[in-house]
This record gives structure tokens, C-alpha cells and sequence, in this order.
């Protein structure tokens, strides 16, 4: 039986069209010099909180927008294509969350969730390590007991919003089993947490990355969310969520690479007539705009497993992998359309080149994706025909 075709709420409808108007308007202008300046824009996010757009798929009573997870996606692929570094801060943002949204006590959501989905305050989050980054149960830094408090010690690294944010959510061990892992949530002011200076990288140089630090970092228990030994399993969970967003991010990424190169065949000659008019190139950008339509579908249909509450941890991984191999390639090919030019910081498709290589690393490599994917092959549930609704999405 095909699945029941649910429409988007004028709600949705209008979210989405709020999202490209301050892509369009706010965002796409200053993306070239802010990230030619390595300018972190903390007021954008503030102006996406006050927009009620960075908590879209939270709760309303927390202050949230209590929209599907596909909504919130195609919001992050709309930023995506005016401004990535944003659109993975806010995805980031999102994850940092969630453990708290999930988890945490009536009275922690009530006290803190507000201000974090209404902009007022932005969150990281803190998993990796240096020697443990696609291994989270590897995992060294301590999480100790004293009375009533915690006592953390050790370094977080890769931190996107790393010295920027205003909490962290961190996962620390507090027993010594592989799995005995526990979640905090640590201001940003709490005594003995520092930055590093935020790494020199190739891309995304608008988003500060840094190696935090946790010297004696004492924090009250009511800073714990869920229980002492809950942390892996709530990490693991927000992964899930958190490579959609990336999806999402990477597709928005490639479609602004399609847009460039498409305006740029259109405009260009060569041998008397436009070079989209070469079957040669004309075949090469047909495959990108396959590559986008291809990825944004992936992500779509999980992110509608995930809204009907069904298991989506495989169509995640696939979402993932799909979108950025994507856009690697979809990015590159646009470098290749420009020719000579593309090379050049004239136009912006090298930094989306260089922008779409990340994708393929953070929220797990696209190798750790293979793994989950073919592990998930191995217990039968590749053949799970049950799908989700669909919803129409807005062109």
C-alpha cells in the first residue's frame, strides 16, 4: 500500500520562506569577506534565534517550534546554500541540545532550554578527543564525584563554536567500563575550562574549531543530564539526528555550487555559442544536478523515518554518506566548469570545494558510514520495506 502523501503546514511553508528571505538578504552577502576575514558571526545565530528558527524541532513550551525533523532540514539546506559555516553552526547548535531536550529533568529544560533555542545562548559539543575521534567509547576524559558536584578533567577536541559558546555539552567517563559514560552540561565561564586557539583549516574558516580543555572543572550534579552511565547512548542518538543535519548542510553546499556553475554555463561562450550548449559540459552538469536531487531525497526520507518515529539509524548513515560524497563531487565539477577562473578566490566555488571536504569527516567518516551501513545490512533489516509519509516539498 503506497504510503499517505501528508502536505507541509502553511506554518512550514512560511518558515522555509522565512529562511531564504535571511539567507538571501542577511546571510549570502557577507559569507566571501567573513570567511576571507576568518570573522566568526555569533549575531547570526542570535538573528536565527530571534527568528524562531533555531530550535524548529523542539518543543513550543521550551520555546521551540515543535516542526518535523524534514522541515528543520530543508531550513539547515536553505542556510547551506547562502552561508555553510552557519549552516553547520546551527546544526551544531541543534545537537548540543538535544541531550538536554531528550534527557534531561522538567526543571533543567525549563531553566536552561529557552535561551538556547531562542538564540540567547550557543551551544557546542563536546565528544571527540584527539586519539578517540570515530571511537567515543575510547574516550579519557574524567568525570569525578565530589559531594554534590563533579570534577572534570581532560581535553575535548574539534569543538565546533570551540571558545565561543556559551555552554558545552560534554561527555565524560565516570567509571572505568567502556561504556560508563555520562553527560554534562557546562557554562562557558565555569573555572578551569579554556580554549586552544582555534585550528587553521582549509575550509569553514568563518566556524571557530578548538581543543577544549578541562582542568579541575567543577560543576553542580544538577549539571548532569540523565543518568551516571547514559552519556554513550544519548551521544550516539544525537549522531543520528546530527548527520542529517550535515546532510542537509552538504546538500544545501552543492546546490550552491549547481546554482554558480548553471548561471556561469549560461553566460559563457566558447566557439560561438554558450558552453552549456556543449554536450560535453552539458553532461556534466546534468550529473550535478542529479547528485543534488539525489541527496536531498536521501536526507528527506530519513528525516521522515525519524518524524514517524520508526528506527532510522542505517538511512542516516546512507543520508550521510550520500550528500557528501555529493558534494565533493558536485563541487569540484563546478570548479571545473569555471575552468581557469574557478581556481581563482574570484568567484566562490574554490571555497565551496574546499568547504565540502569537512562533510565528509565530522559526524563520523564517510568510512565510519560504510561500517554502520553494512553492519546494519548484516542483521536483515535491509529489506524493511515500511516507509514513512511523505511530504511534498516546496521547490
Amino acid at each position: 500500500m503506497p504510503a499517505t502523501r501528508q502536505l507541509p503546514s502553511d506554518e512550514a511553508l512560511e518558515l522555509i520562506k522565512l529562511t531564504r528571505d535571511i539567507a538571501a538578504h542577511e546571510l549570502r552577502p557577507r559569507a566571501a569577506q567573513d570567511e576571507a576575514d576568518e570573522r566568526f558571526p555569533r549575531d547570526a545565530f542570535t538573528m536565527l534565534g530571534q527568528a524562531g528558527l533555531l530550535g524548529l524541532p523542539y518543543p513550543e513550551e521550551f520555546g521551540g517550534g515543535a516542526q518535523p525533523y524534514e522541515v528543520y532540514l530543508q531550513f539547515i539546506e536553505e542556510i547551506a546554500a547562502a552561508w555553510t559555516s552557519v549552516a553547520v553552526g546551527a546544526s551544531v547548535h541543534s545537537l548540543s541540545c538535544f541531550a538536554l531536550a531528550t534527557a534531561g529533568t522538567d526543571e533543567q529544560r525549563s531553566q536552561w532550554l529557552p535561551d538556547l533555542l531562542g538564540g540567547e545562548l550557543l551551544g557546542a559539543y563536546c565528544l571527540s578527543e584527539a586519539h578517540a575521534g570515530s571511537d567515543p567509547a575510547a574516550m579519557t576524559t574524567k568525570a569525578t564525584r565530589d559531594g554534590d558536584d563533579y570534577v572534570l578533567h581532560g581535553a575535548k577536541a574539534w569543538t565546533t563554536h570551540g571558545g565561543h559558546a556559551d555552554f558545552y555539552t560534554v561527555m565524560a567517563r565516570t567509571s572505568p567500563d567502556r561504556g560508563g559514560i555520562s553527560c554534562f552540561l557546562v557554562p562557558a565561564d565555569a573555572e578551569g575550562l579554556s580554549a586552544d586557539p582555534p585550528e587553521r583549516k582549509m575550509g569553514l574558516t568563518g566556524s571557530a574549531t578548538a581543543t577544549m580543555r578541562f582542568d579541575s572543572v567543577r560543576i553542580p550534579a544538577e549539571r548532569r543530564i540523565g543518568a551516571e552511565g547514559d552519556g554513550l547512548k544519548l551521544a550516539l542518538a544525537a549522531l543520528d539526528a546530527g548527520r542529517l543535519g550535515i546532510a542537509a548542510v552538504a546538500t544545501g553546499l552543492a546546490q550552491a555550487a549547481l546554482d554558480d556553475a548553471l548561471a556561469y554555463a549560461r553566460d559563457r561562450q566558447a566557439f560561438g555559442k554558450r558552453i552549456i550548449d556543449h554536450q560535453g559540459l552539458g553532461f556534466v552538469l546534468a550529473d550535478m544536478a542529479a547528485a543534488v536531487e539525489s541527496a536531498r531525497a536521501t536526507y528527506l526520507a530519513a528525516a521522515r523515518r525519524k518524524d514517524a518515529g520508526l528506527p532510522y539509524t542505517r538511512e542516516a548513515a546512507v543520508a550521510k554518506l550520500v550528500a557528501t560524497d555529493n558534494a565533493m563531487k558536485v563541487t569540484t565539477d563546478a570548479v571545473q566548469v569555471f575552468g581557469g577562473y574557478g581556481y581563482t578566490r574570484d568567484f566562490p566555488v574554490e571555497r565551496y570545494m574546499r568547504e565540502a571536504k569537512v562533510t565528509q569527516i565530522f559526524e563520523g567518516t564517510n568510512q565510519i558510514q560504510r561500517l554502520i551501513i553494512a553492519r546494519h545490512l548484516d542483521t536483515g533489516r535491509a529489506g524493511d520495506l515500511t516507509v514513512a509519509p511523505a511530504a511534498a516539498q516546496e521547490d
